[in-house]
């Protein structure tokens, strides 16, 4: 069986606009949290991470086909291309698959007012697809992952079986969400927001923050060389089918997930996880189930990070950031705080990591959970 190796990678948040300078401001801690005062996306204040519109608009001008596009398709097509940059890889090869993750894509065609030269269809998932596929003019139809918020992570578990598999030699996922009424509506609704930036598993925490936000990793069957290269070695999703939005109690369908993926990974792994890039999302329910799961797979020893402080939670795209941000950590050699976190506020034992830290890392384990009780656990290291 092949294997599926990491090549390159973009980051577009609040925090830059490319991997390094999202990179750059975690490692100094800096949140990309603001308090956001805009009618059109809520009658009520509320903390977020949201992008430069400005910016987003003048770095696209430079890439532009001259067609119109909506701010999550501006965003992927920036993202992939960035990303592309720093490899040869033949876009338009029948050897080449496009994964798109997201949870709701183009949503804010729905309001009548938003970008009235686009067509309202856009608003389709696979039809935002084919707008970022007739860009770079991929050959194969993309595929469209949209489970809630394990999106991310289970599009990059797709990828690696496929190349795996060798039903194709590169596959470029990218995952993006963006801040829309309809969605912080949504979480308003749940009383899920926090009324300050989130602080995962804190004892203070009191919901999660927001954010819209983009990452593309690029995967192939192909070693570029022979340093830092980062492999893929084994990935699995469960359902705990406990409730619509809450997660079980036992943390069930995460430690099946955990279980299985580190099964997999078993012949590739010298020793355990390096460190757990957790979903973290600094619900009280959310980060209770994790710590008990990580309790029963006896990882309460190993580092935890947690991003969502830096970039909120981006939904379809935070599984891609958060895992991109993994895999450059076991390249360098640092392990990122989990900001605003001060003391635990789980009921069993958990190591988060709270500052910056420099260690020799050679593998982690990324897992996220989402509404619906999905789960999803991916193992990636050193090769």
């Amino acid at each position: 069986m092949k294997e599926a190796y990491f090549i390159a990678d973009n980051i577009i948040s609040s925090l830059g606009f490319n991997t390094l300078e999202n990179l750059t401001a975690i490692e100094k801690q800096i949140s990309g949290i603001l308090f956001i005062e805009k009618s059109d996306l809520s009658s009520q204040p509320f903390y977020a991470s949201a992008i430069d519109t400005e910016r987003l608009n003048n770095e696209f001008k430079k890439i532009s086909d001259g067609v119109s596009y909506t701010r999550f398709e501006k965003l992927c097509i920036l993202s992939v291309t960035d990303a592309l940059k720093n490899t040869e890889i033949d876009v338009k090869s029948d050897d080449t698959l496009f994964i798109l993750s997201t949870t709701k894509g183009n949503v804010d065609l729905l309001d009548g007012s938003c970008c009235p030269e686009i067509p309202r269809n856009r608003s389709f998932l696979w039809n935002a697809a084919h707008q970022i596929q007739n860009y770079f003019k991929f050959k194969n139809t993309p595929i469209v992952v949209s489970n809630a918020c394990i999106s991310g992570v289970v599009a990059i578990i797709t990828a690696a079986r496929l190349i795996e598999q060798g039903k194709y030699k590169n596959i470029i996922v990218c995952g993006a969400d963006i801040l829309t009424n309809f969605v912080i509506s949504g979480f308003q609704s749940f009383l899920a927001l926090s009324a300050l930036p989130c602080k995962p598993f804190d004892l203070n925490r009191t919901g999660l923050s927001l954010g819209e936000g983009c990452g593309t990793v690029i995967m192939s069957d192909k070693l570029y060389n022979n340093e830092n290269n980062i492999v893929y070695c084994g990935g699995s999703v469960s359902n705990d089918a406990n409730h619509i939005s809450g997660p079980s109690r036992t943390g069930e369908g995460l430690y099946i997930a955990m279980k299985k993926a580190i099964e997999q990974s078993k012949s590739k792994l010298k020793t355990e996880p390096g460190f757990i890039s957790v979903h973290g999302t600094a619900t009280p329910f959310n980060d209770e189930m994790e710590a008990i799961a990580f309790n029963r797979m006896q990882f309460s020893e190993i580092p935890l990070v947690g991003l969502k402080g830096y970039f909120g939670h981006t939904l379809g795209a935070a599984g891609i950031i958060e895992s991109i941000a993994a895999i450059h950590s076991i390249k360098t050699g640092k392990l990122h705080a989990t900001i605003g976190f001060e003391s635990s506020g789980v009921t069993v034992p958990v190591n988060v990591n709270s500052k910056t830290t420099e260690k020799q890392i050679d593998s982690c384990l990324k897992v996220a959970s989402g509404f619906g009780g999905c789960n999803a656990a991916a193992v990636f290291s050193r090769k």
